[in-house]
């Protein structure tokens, strides 16, 4: 496939760059290289190889959820400045 410079300034545009021409120039051949490549990539025979999401098994590396009884609220207001019914009174920030 042959990018043209009209496929380039449509890319700037949609990527909101605005290249030089040499910059144009660079990308036309970098692109170029990609689709190429990715020419080659869809030659090959990949029957029978299974579909991946990563290159390494991943697994769950979290805990599961263990209900514990929670801490009294009355130690955990104690250091409080200010509290009530068991909650922390904070000073109002909205007037």
């Amino acid at each position: 496939m042959k990018i043209t410079d009209e496929m380039i300034d449509y890319i700037g545009a949609l990527s909101r760059l605005k290249l030089q021409d040499e910059e144009k120039e660079s990308a036309k051949e970098e692109m170029e290289k990609i689709i190429n490549y990715m020419d080659i990539l869809g030659k090959l025979d990949t029957e029978g190889v299974e579909a991946m999401s990563h290159a390494f098994p991943v697994k769950n590396v979290f805990r599961e959820d263990v209900v514990m009884p929670s801490t009294d609220r009355e130690i955990i207001t104690a250091n409080a400045p200010k509290s009530k019914d068991g909650s922390f009174v904070v000073p109002k920030t909205i007037g």
